[in-house]
């Protein structure tokens, strides 16, 4: 009995810690824009529990910042992570290493008008394979459009309209955030503004935002954002101008106006912000550089239309139109990003692809270059179509969030914009430190509680007691982005823990291989 009473005595006591994870001495910038302060910050269940000085508190892991600087994780509000034809998605990379290096945690996908349009199904799907990330949709009007009209360039008629109504109301009821138009891509450039109203007031019922690349970003930008403002003030519903830019060499320099056209709707009470990728040249398919009405109705008819001689004649008048209208005597500005067929062209300008074909160097020559290309498929390309002074203005313009409008990549293959691999350290090494274009805590701002107030997020982007866990730890001197247009499959560095739902998926710099992340239903 003796012997039992003493070896009581010996037995530990276990007592649960205070936190899961306690980061200590940090730099707090909390995503309000105001200055920084130093605190410890107190993790539990995936909340953030305490903020404030924790000395004597216990935790079942321990990160001493240093001083480092800690902040909400950032919320890209432009991304494209479906899997396409042409590229992998977010199921066939689920931990999406592109993008967590980078100090992404949550991700809003299904812009410029393509998305799934079955969004309960395909959340189900990702919640059965996990995220690295959270990731929140859009349900886009090109795909939707799509699904019940195919690419006719034409009106819908009114039961064509009824059904596309109802994949709208069904996306949204499965948790999509909201409507995004793409109004220079096919098929949605063929709506007109009202088949968009009708759609985003869909949207709208359910407390969605209107996201849209607008049918012009160069000559006629003013009339695109009076569009996009007119269709979100008939839907009810907040307007996001996706990658807001002056995408016209003619134009460069006038993204003055085109801000203060903003500002004068945020004026008059209309909620409209924009948001931006901090690179100077935009990325997006060789089709683009075809008038749309060429691009009607699929592949085969874009084939048979090439092949006819006269039709061939007028689509290649309008190609010189568009380069013209668009301020380039050729296409040098116009570069490869991959090619399925033939990855070589990967990296090349079609000037540098049409010489390599052994042909003169033409206008001519290099838009047959072009419609070779188009008749074989789809080919990924990066412009160089923007000035860096408006690209600054732009970054400068308070109510402009970050974006990437990045895709999910498989590393090395091809050669991407490097926006997909260093957004956000870019915005931060090149637009914070090195220009101080903007200040480290309104840059904070712009990642994080900005998007998130645009797209209803009630408990992310703001470093507060009781919000979810998604947290940057970093130092701001030594954050770099490494992608570059010549060499774009390199991780950003610097972004030393990348915290989801309280688990670290990046930890001193390293990849965990945890999947945290969770789907973000709009409520």
């Amino acid at each position: 009995m003796r012997f039992l009473l003493v070896a009581l005595l010996f037995i530990p006591t276990l007592t649960a810690a205070d936190f899961d994870l306690l980061i200590r001495n940090a730099r707090v910038v909390d995503g309000t824009g105001n200055p920084w302060f130093v605190a410890d910050v107190g993790v539990k269940d995936g909340k953030i529990a305490s903020i404030g000085g924790l000395d004597g508190k216990t935790a079942d892991s321990v990160v001493d910042a240093g001083r480092r600087v800690l902040t909400p994780g950032f919320i890209d509000v432009h991304a494209h992570i479906e899997k396409r034809t042409y590229r992998p998605g977010i199921i066939d990379y689920p931990d999406a290493f592109n993008y967590t290096m980078d100090g992404k945690t949550t991700m809003i996908t299904g812009n410029c008008g393509s998305s799934k349009v079955d969004v309960g199904g395909w959340f189900s799907a990702l919640e059965q394979s996990g995220l690295g990330p959270n990731l929140m949709t859009l349900v886009g009007h090109n795909s939707v459009r799509q699904e019940v009209m195919g690419d006719a360039q034409r009106a819908a008629t009114p039961a064509e309209m009824k059904k596309m109504e109802a994949l709208v109301d069904s996306a949204m009821k499965a948790g999509a955030a909201g409507l995004s138009t793409g109004l220079i891509y096919i098929p949605g450039t063929y709506a007109d503004t009202d088949e968009v109203v009708k759609l985003a007031k869909v949207a709208g019922k359910h407390g969605g935002v209107y996201a849209t690349h607008m049918r012009n970003e160069g000559a006629e930008v003013l009339a695109a954002i009076r569009e996009a403002v007119y269709i979100g003030e008939q839907a009810g519903t907040p307007v996001q101008i996706s990658h807001f830019k002056i995408s016209n060499k003619h134009r460069w320099g006038n993204s003055d106006k085109s801000i203060e056209l903003v500002e004068e709707y945020r004026r008059k009470g209309v909620d409209v912000v924009v948001d931006q990728y901090p690179y100077d040249r935009s990325s997006t398919g060789v089709s683009t550089t075809l008038p749309t009405w060429a691009l009607a109705d699929g592949q085969d008819a874009i084939r048979a239309r090439l092949r006819d001689p006269e039709t061939r004649a007028k689509v290649i008048e309008g190609m010189k139109e568009i380069l013209d209208k668009k301020g380039f005597g050729d296409y040098s500005y116009a570069m490869v990003a991959s090619c399925d067929w033939e990855p070589a062209l990967a990296g090349k300008t079609i000037s540098e692809i049409n010489v390599m074909r052994g042909h003169e160097a033409t206008v001519d020559n290099e838009i047959e270059t072009i419609l070779e290309l188009v008749e074989k498929g789809s080919v990924p390309m990066v412009f160089h179509s923007m000035s860096d002074e408006d690209v600054e203005r732009i970054m400068r313009y308070r109510n402009t969030a970050i974006s990437s409008d990045g895709y999910i990549l498989k590393f090395g293959e091809g050669v991407p914009h490097p926006r997909s691999y260093g957004t956000y350290a870019r915005a931060f090494a090149e637009y914070v430190r090195k220009r101080k274009v903007l200040t480290l805590e309104d840059a904070v701002r712009k990642a994080t509680s900005l998007p998130a107030r645009t797209f209803g997020i009630k408990d992310r982007g703001l470093l507060r007691e009781g919000y979810a866990a998604d947290l940057v730890l970093f130092d701001p001197e030594k954050v770099q982005d490494n992608a570059t247009f010549e060499a774009p499959h390199q991780y950003s560095s610097g972004f030393d823990y990348v915290i989801v739902n309280g688990v670290p998926i990046v930890a001193e710099g390293e990849r965990t291989g945890k999947r945290p992340g969770r789907i973000l239903r709009h409520q």
